[in-house]
């Protein structure tokens, strides 16, 4: 009897064991799931503020689609991107430049005297009265960053005007701007961007309050300036356009 007795005890603490080790392995995997959970949880939690992160950090970067900005090319810090979606261009009328500004009643001033072209490093000197011969500048000396050499404004259409020293160094890298009088209605602003988003590759456009026209299109020592705006001027922009697109004295690539 006595050993069938401690038979069953002996039977009786393995089970015990058993239990233990069993509860003991589960407890286990419990814990090591909830560590699981929490680490993933957290990983979740880090993406989610990478990615909020990375959307802050590229809020300048993350331009409207109609302005048509190239960061590549140049800067536009401080300039509101134009992301209006412009009236569609009627077909052109008049394919000749000289025609047309005629038509248009614009004034043509080409191949103007060259002004200079060395840098300087404060910007608002290019803002200066009597800074250049021309208004709105064709050519001239103009701003450069002193670390990178880089000043000229990104292609694309703003609702701010650069500076002067800014803009006439984008003309040295061979791009074409329109100018228009910030007081011209919105149907004739819209009229003008739809030229512009048209064909957008190595246009720079903006409002210039300081200038005598109700729009200009210039590029290096070349202008046209229209006292008026009438539809002809869309015309004017797109034969000027093709005629002096990367004309510059440095010309920077674009797709065109």
């Amino acid at each position: 009897m006595a050993d069938r007795r401690e038979e069953k005890e002996r039977l009786r603490r393995e089970r015990l064991a058993a239990q233990r080790t069993r509860g003991s392995s589960e407890r286990r995997r419990l814990i090591l799931g909830y560590i699981a959970a929490g680490v993933l949880a957290a990983a979740v939690l880090v993406g989610l503020v990478v990615v909020i992160a990375s959307g802050d950090e590229e809020g300048e970067g993350n331009l409207p689609g109609q302005a048509h900005i190239e960061p590549e090319i140049g800067v536009f810090t401080g300039l509101e991107p134009d992301d209006r979606e412009g009236t569609s261009p009627p077909d052109i009328e008049f394919g000749d430049l000289e025609e047309s500004a005629r038509r248009a009643g614009c004034e043509l001033n080409l191949d103007l005297p060259e002004e200079g072209r060395t840098h300087f490093e404060d910007e608002k000197r290019g803002d200066r009265p009597g800074a250049y011969k021309t208004n709105p500048p064709t050519s001239g000396n103009h701003f450069a960053s002193g670390e990178t050499g880089s000043g000229a404004i990104a292609d694309g259409a703003y609702l701010t005007k650069p500076s002067n020293a800014r803009f006439v160094h984008s003309m040295e890298h061979g791009r074409v701007l329109i100018h228009y009088d910030p007081e011209l209605p919105e149907d004739e602003q819209l009229a003008i961007k739809g030229v512009f988003d048209d064909k957008p590759d190595g246009l720079i456009m903006f409002p210039n309050p300081d200038q005598p026209y109700a729009v200009a299109v210039t590029a290096w020592t070349q202008m046209v300036g229209c006292p008026e705006y009438d539809p002809l001027v869309l015309d004017v922009i797109r034969n000027f356009r093709d005629s002096y697109i990367q004309q510059g004295p440095e010309n920077f690539p674009i797709s065109l």
